[in-house]
């Protein structure tokens, strides 16, 4: 019985070896299929079937994957955590209509690299909270009163909650944040002056305050 390679060419029993390696992707082929993919896009947003859309963008910490549902940016994700484990978590906990649609996250996108450029401050963008809940989202809500440039601790961020006592709280809420960068957890350290964890790991921590500090 004949077989066929991958691109369609029949092989018999007395065929020569197969020539190696793939054949180079088609950038026409490619040009098609984002165009369809664009619109694909669109038209579900149209028809109101993109309940999370999402992008992957490139940063000096590393690619990030922006999600955001109608009601504003959802979820800023670091490479780390993984594309396929992030878009599974929104599509369990918000809807699993995602799509890639980088229209929508075009202004976080644009103010994010301005701030990576060190023309952005802050952030002017609609927030979607609904990842974050209970004290966690108290906590999430406080870090925005910490100015660029500016860092405070685990115990201050506990204090100005109104619950002193709850500092490892604050730990956990700060390392479940769904939307760093954009609400600064990377500006709360330890009592010590230690910079403490972050979701997108040490690195990324230090690059963000030495970024700032140094503007």
């Amino acid at each position: 019985m004949a077989s066929f390679d991958l691109a369609g060419a029949g092989t018999g029993a007395g065929a020569g070896p197969a020539t190696a390696g793939p054949a180079a992707p088609d950038p026409r082929e490619a040009a098609v299929l984002a165009a369809l993919h664009t619109r694909l896009a669109a038209e579900a947003e149209a028809a109101g079937l993109l309940d999370v859309a999402y992008t992957v963008i490139d940063s000096p910490v590393g690619k990030l994957i922006l999600a955001a549902t109608d009601a504003g940016l959802v979820r800023v994700a670091f490479e780390c955590e993984g594309v396929d484990t992030v878009l599974q978590d929104l599509g369990t906990r918000i809807s699993p209509r995602i799509l890639e649609a980088p229209g929508r996250l075009a202004r976080p996108a644009a103010q994010l690299r301005e701030y990576f450029d060190g023309t952005r401050r802050s952030f002017d963008l609609d927030l979607d909270l609904r990842l974050t809940a209970g004290y966690r989202r108290t906590v999430v809500q406080t870090l925005q009163q910490i100015g660029y440039g500016h860092t405070s601790t685990y115990a201050g961020i506990a204090a100005l909650t109104g619950n002193p006592s709850a500092v490892r709280a604050v730990g956990t809420a700060c390392g479940r944040n769904p939307l760093p960068l954009v609400i600064p957890c990377h500006r709360v350290l330890r009592s010590d002056g230690t910079t403490g964890g972050y979701r997108g790991g040490p690195a990324a921590k230090k690059i963000l305050l030495d970024l700032e500090a140094a503007a």
